[in-house]
């Protein structure tokens, strides 16, 4: 099977960690041995890596080609101007992506289904791209893309429109599933395929071997992910105003890194507070392993890869009972959740944990449930299914 994965979410040389969640599933799928996958990244186009362009100047050193383990990475170039062009972005995404395509297949043969992730603009924009070149559109949606972006008029009409012509609709989560249903998408043509973990690369370590080596003296609390508002970094800084013997590591890099510091100063906890940036993965579970708990003080949620990748190095997780996090954290091996997202309710699911502690081997366990071998099998189950039933498609040019 020859499958071309369409989005904005991949990691690239200069956003190694951008929309590494996407790639974790294409990698597993290229494992399996069952399919070939080649990447379409569409990138903004910029005129240069201006500093007047804030964080999004970066983007302007991206590649227009990338190998990335062994996957070939394609990043055309489309217009989009922020707060003026959204409602276009489909088209002018698709008009980006079209020429390149067109090379890759004349260069390196032509391929099966389109696989396109994000609702919102990629999907749309891939749904044009199926219907031009004849190909079948399987799309999967992530988090905000169904659970925040049909609340707002254009996106929601893209969003229905390409529901009605997609071959199959994918959600990560149960939640994001239902909140399709609720603009009326059709339940049978909506399936569940909730992110994996990489167990191999997730797994304990020795906690105090990786304490040691990674300097934490005290109790640990972890924090992971962009440093936005959404995330809740900030009521973990305030939550260690209740915990004055317990230490935070947050890992992430994000617009609000001078707020957040201006805060961990504001409530006199700056000294227990460290700053690690984006690490290496293989880092990163050492930084699992090593904690006590990682939070996860989210304002929605998919199915986030923080929670799966703790519980895989053996340390359980406090998180908001947002959407998916309720379907991994549904036993106390994993953790717990907080109803109230305050930095109060943090503090005391923290002292509650430590009362009766899981064993790292407990948490393991309850993480090898969610392993990528199965979601991989029903992953291609469904492309198979997809093309049996596709009907023989003429491009439309």
């Amino acid at each position: 099977m020859r499958v071309l994965t369409f989005t904005t979410l991949y990691p690239n040389a200069v956003q190694p960690r951008h929309g590494i969640f996407v790639e974790h599933r294409i990698r597993q799928l290229v494992l399996s041995g069952q399919a070939t996958v080649r990447v379409i990244a569409p990138v903004p186009w910029l005129p240069g890596a201006w500093p007047i362009l804030g964080r999004h100047a970066v983007l302007a050193h991206v590649q227009r080609r990338e190998l990335r383990d062994g996957i070939e990475i394609r990043h055309p170039r489309f217009l989009a101007i922020p707060k003026l062009t959204s409602w276009l972005n489909p088209l002018t995404m698709a008009f980006g992506a079209l020429p390149e395509i067109r090379r890759l297949r004349d260069e390196s043969g032509d391929f099966d289904v389109i696989d396109t992730h994000f609702l919102f603009p990629d999907a749309a924009a891939a749904m044009l791209l199926g219907m031009w070149l004849g190909k079948p559109v399987v799309a999967t949606a992530r988090g905000t893309d169904a659970n925040v972006f049909p609340g707002y008029r254009v996106p929601r009409a893209w969003i229905k429109w390409l529901a009605r012509r997609v071959a199959a609709l994918v959600t990560v989560s149960v939640s994001l599933r239902e909140e399709l249903l609720r603009l009326g998408i059709a339940p049978e043509s909506v399936s569940v395929l909730r992110n994996g973990v990489d167990l191999e690369l997730f797994h304990p370590h020795e906690r105090h071997a990786a304490r040691r080596a990674l300097r934490l003296r005290g109790p640990t609390l972890l924090s992971v992910g962009h440093l936005l508002e959404d995330k809740g970094h900030h009521l973990a800084i305030e939550a260690l105003t209740e915990l004055p013997d317990v230490e935070l590591v947050i890992v992430g890099d994000g617009p609000q890194r001078l707020r957040l510091e201006a805060a961990a100063r504001r409530y006199g906890v700056s000294q227990r507070v460290r700053w690690t940036g984006t690490l290496p993965q293989l880092e990163l579970a050492r930084y699992y392993s090593a904690a006590d708990a990682t939070v996860l003080a989210s304002r929605l949620e998919g199915m986030p890869n923080v929670v799966l990748e703790s519980l895989a190095c053996g340390t359980p997780v406090i998180a908001t009972a947002v959407g998916g996090i309720p379907e991994i954290v549904n036993t106390p091996q994993a953790g717990i959740l907080i109803e109230r997202r305050e930095s109060g309710a943090i503090a005391a699911a923290y002292r509650a944990l430590m009362r009766s502690p899981p064993a790292a081997s407990a948490v393991r366990q309850h993480a090898e449930l969610f392993g990528w071998g199965p979601t991989t099998a029903r992953l291609l189950a469904l492309f198979h299914s997809v093309l049996e039933r596709a009907p023989a498609a003429q491009p439309w040019g």
